[in-house]
């Protein structure tokens, strides 16, 4: 018995521990990061933002459209300065994704 609780608690640790890869810092029960994606042409100066959102719930279900595309279209930017990304997910339960373009 005592093999088996051990080899249970071994595996649980090794789950636990196993670290997957991702594009930011990410809390187990609480994540709100920003974080840059890229800069494009020219210098920091710009004159219009435009923001795209996606919504995850429960890990299961992910709507919307956060692309760089769909963000430069909502403010009208033709040219593009830098990116922004901004993740907030609470307990893997409620999560929202915000790509932030600016330019001109």
């Amino acid at each position: 018995m005592k093999k088996i609780s051990f080899l249970v608690l071994v595996l649980f640790v090794a789950v636990i521990l196993s670290a997957c890869a991702t594009p930011y810092p990410m809390g187990i029960i609480y994540t709100e990061v920003k974080a840059p994606v890229g800069a494009g042409e020219g210098g920091m100066t710009y004159s219009k933002v435009g923001a795209a959102k996606c919504t995850s719930v429960l890990g299961l279900v992910a709507t919307g459209d956060c692309s760089i595309k769909a963000a430069a279209n909502e403010g009208s930017i033709k040219t593009i300065k830098y990116v922004d990304y901004d993740a907030k997910n609470i307990l893997g339960i409620f999560g929202e994704y915000t790509t932030t373009v600016y330019g001109d």
